[in-house]
């Protein structure tokens, strides 16, 4: 412990810079903070963000959302199924520890353990074995060209520390089983945990003997989440902060226009849509009883052409968000961008489906939505709700914050739910698939929360996993995406924007993929 203490006072000493600038504090907030410091234990993708800053994998996107190697120097194809990293020398844990093959195997182990759901994103690497100290063989279940980027999902714990701490297995949000790894951190990445109070305010401090060159001139990162909208922009421009990544729309022209601050805005990646409960014989929080109305496809169908996707992006997102035909951005690697076409908004096609369904009168249904996750998250769904009143459907908001939001999502207590993907850490189509259409297992469909199930999906995504040849897989990609259109398995609503805002002469370096990447950062 006093040997990590002397190594965080050592990163404020030595005031790392990039290119000799003069080495900063950088303040910066978002709308919620990262909801554990166990890399494996959510697939929230705010808090992967945040902790890619303090855990690495073998490799990494940069700000292009492009592969490059990160503790794997290099790798090498040793048969169609097993893929050879030869690891970087000379790495060390926050901690002191050496980085070797030994801390790699421990970390897959890690993470296929119960409370551990980055698994879910991983299901395709049969294991991970030992060759040297400074070399490893990932073996996969059948050939799996995006090997790389679903080993994003396996950042790398200290084997070491891990033991020492009771930390062996991930901790377990869902039951509330938290351990050390929980609230404490000893990663290889670029910054090291300080200090942290949940919901308040986590101090990170620049790792002196980071094995990369810095591009950043950051010595201290103090990240304070505020919920509130207002606040969050007034703090900014109080000058508290230095950089949100949380702009509420309507104030980016008063955040123009002060001289001091300058705002980053861009499209994500990210896909906003509902999910439905297809499962249970008997639907959650509704008057239905006996029976599941969204388990009939005219039941979606109806809900589906019952929203106006325009009427949300005028009065919502202020003109800022893109209508989707489908959960995948037409952004997104392999993309059927020619499906990316909506059902006709028709309030009265969807009264007419109701009936046919045997809902003349509509019905009343819980629908569950987080309130500091997307851009005006519950501002659409209360759009929404007032949409739905229109052809029957009543709604009981249970509109609540991320953190019991996304432990209702894991658990699958939901009926009409609220969620959004952006394929991510993949940045490609299959990821995003696979996460929220496959049917849910112990390995599969990690945010498919409504437990839809179709045979013919499910039998399509292992072809798409394995296809070399770009043509025929983006074939496939699109023959999956039109079996989730005519199921109506989810109701697509539209991708966000990123809007972020620093102090002038911050460069934040912003991505489609929505990850502030604090190594990349300098400030003036």
């Amino acid at each position: 412990m006093k040997k990590h203490l002397m190594t965080l006072g050592l990163a404020v000493a030595m005031g790392l810079g990039a290119g000799g600038l003069q080495a900063k504090t950088f303040t910066w907030t978002a709308s919620a903070d990262a909801l554990s410091m166990d890399p494996y234990s959510t697939n929230n993708s705010f808090t992967t963000s945040f902790m890619n800053n303090i855990y690495e994998g073998l490799v990494r996107f940069n700000e292009k959302v492009e592969i490059e190697p990160a503790l794997a120097e290099s790798w090498s194809s040793v048969s169609p199924t097993v893929w050879r990293f030869k690891l970087r020398h000379g790495v060390k844990f926050h901690g002191g520890e050496p980085f070797t093959a030994d801390d790699v195997v421990f970390s897959w182990q890690r993470v296929m353990t119960p409370g551990s759901i980055s698994k879910l994103n991983l299901a395709d690497v049969k294991d991970v074995r030992k060759v040297d100290a400074f070399t490893v063989d990932v073996e996969t279940k059948a050939p799996f060209p995006l090997l790389l980027n679903q080993l994003l999902n396996l950042t790398i714990m200290s084997k070491t520390w891990s033991e020492a701490n009771n930390a062996k297995e991930a901790s377990d949000l869902q039951q509330k089983k938290e351990n050390f790894a929980n609230r404490n951190t000893n990663g290889t990445g670029p910054f090291m945990l300080k200090s942290r109070e949940v919901d308040v305010k986590t101090v990170l401090v620049a790792n002196p003997t980071w094995w990369d060159k810095p591009k950043h001139n950051l010595t201290d990162v103090v990240f304070t989440p505020i919920q509130s909208d207002a606040t969050r922009t007034s703090s900014l421009l109080s000058g508290a902060l230095d950089a949100t990544v949380n702009v509420p729309l309507q104030d980016v022209q008063r955040i123009n226009s002060s001289g001091a601050f300058t705002v980053v805005q861009g499209p994500e990646l990210r896909t906003i849509f509902l999910g439905m409960d297809q499962f249970r014989d008997e639907l959650l929080y509704a008057d239905v009883k006996g029976k599941n109305p969204f388990k009939d496809v005219r039941v979606r169908k109806a809900l589906y052409q019952a929203i106006d996707v325009e009427a949300i992006k005028r009065s919502v997102m202020r003109g800022v968000s893109w209508p989707a035909g489908m959960v995948l951005s037409p952004q997104l690697n392999g993309a059927p961008k020619a499906l990316n076409t909506r059902l006709p908004f028709n309030v009265e096609a969807s009264k007419k489906l109701l009936a046919e369904a045997g809902y003349p009168e509509g019905f009343t249904v819980g629908m569950q939505c987080p309130n500091n996750r997307y851009v005006y998250d519950e501002q659409i769904c209360l759009a929404i709700i007032s949409m739905l009143g229109r052809v029957g459907i009543k709604i009981t908001p249970q509109i609540e914050p991320v953190a019991k939001w996304n432990v209702r999502l894991n658990t699958m207590d939901v009926s009409l739910y609220m969620v959004g993907h952006a394929g991510l850490p993949m940045a490609d189509s299959y990821a995003l698939l696979y996460d929220v259409a496959a049917t849910r297992t112990a390995t599969a469909g990690g945010l498919n929360a409504g437990r839809y199930s179709n045979p013919a999906f499910d039998a399509v995504l292992p072809k798409i996993a394995s296809e070399l040849d770009t043509t025929k897989r983006n074939a496939l990609l699109a023959d999956a995406v039109t079996i989730l259109r005519d199921d109506v398995a989810y109701i697509p609503l539209h991708q966000q924007p990123i809007t972020w805002a620093a102090r002038k002469g911050v460069e934040l370096k912003q991505a489609p993929d929505n990850q502030l990447r604090l190594w990349l950062i300098t400030a003036p």
